[in-house]
């Protein structure tokens, strides 16, 4: 008759919890501050029983350090593959930014539900227009499978920081601005081309009001081709969240 291990079973738990637990708190639409901390536990438990017949019983050996060790691991893990995503939707924001200077709409803040924090107003329509898509896409799907396969290559116990993974996530992160500026260039190239064409007309008219006629220009052109491109925004963050899967993945990789 097999014997029943409940310590084993409540430290795959435990660790598989922490791992689960990670994803409720790093990573985009899990993450949100909008979604209760109930319900974010309540989703932790439920993958974490479903999730055991992957991982099933631990056979650690180890003490009171050894466990913070390998809980301190598993909670890298939803860190790296919040990270990740968490970068994409930087990028939109940033993006946003760039576009409400341009544009004259940095001046313009609404509280932003998911930081708390006052934001520009186009930033935060660049961001949940990104949460939009991403939902759209699935993404959150992505996610969780991604998370169960972590479990095959990433045993409870066997995840650690090193130089190669911290790294990683820097170079991930210098991917922020690239992506921004491919979400905000059309915008920014209109509203330059506007200046250029009022820095000629001054320099022509020096009594032509060029600060209200350029703002209210830069506004209008650069609606217009916000709104232009955001047909190419699908096709576009896709590809930024399936690289930003991919990379969550290699990343995970390096921590073993």
């Amino acid at each position: 008759m097999p014997v029943l291990h409940l310590d084993r079973i409540v430290e795959a738990a435990v660790f598989a919890g922490v791992r689960i637990g990670g994803i409720m708190i790093f990573p985009p639409f899990f993450g949100s501050d909008a979604i209760p901390i109930p319900m974010k536990a309540a989703f932790t438990i439920f993958l974490t029983a479903l999730l055991y017949p992957v991982y099933g019983p631990l056979a650690l050996r180890a003490d009171a350090m050894g466990w913070v060790r390998v809980a301190a691991g598993e909670l890298v893990i939803g860190l790296v593959l919040g990270l990740s995503l968490q970068f994409v939707f930087e990028a939109a924001l940033a993006a946003g930014q760039m576009v409400g200077i341009q544009t004259g709409f940095s001046l313009i803040t609404i509280l932003d539900p998911q930081t708390q924090a006052d934001t520009q107003v186009l930033a935060i329509f660049h961001q949940f227009t990104a949460l939009l898509i991403f939902l759209q896409l699935n993404v959150h799907h992505w996610l969780l499978r991604g998370l169960a396969a972590s479990f095959a290559y990433l045993p409870p116990g066997s995840a650690f920081v090193s130089g190669s993974l911290a790294g990683g996530l820097l170079h991930a992160a210098g991917a922020i601005w690239l992506v921004a500026l491919q979400i905000a260039m059309p915008v920014i190239a209109a509203t330059m081309i506007v200046d250029i064409v009022l820095g000629f007309v001054a320099k022509a008219s020096p009594q032509f009001p060029l600060i209200f006629a350029g703002l209210s220009i830069k506004n209008i052109l650069g609606v217009l081709a916000l709104a232009g491109t955001l047909r190419f925004w699908p096709s576009l963050l896709e590809r930024q969240f399936t690289a930003a899967i991919m990379s969550g993945e290699h990343l995970l990789h390096l921590a073993h």
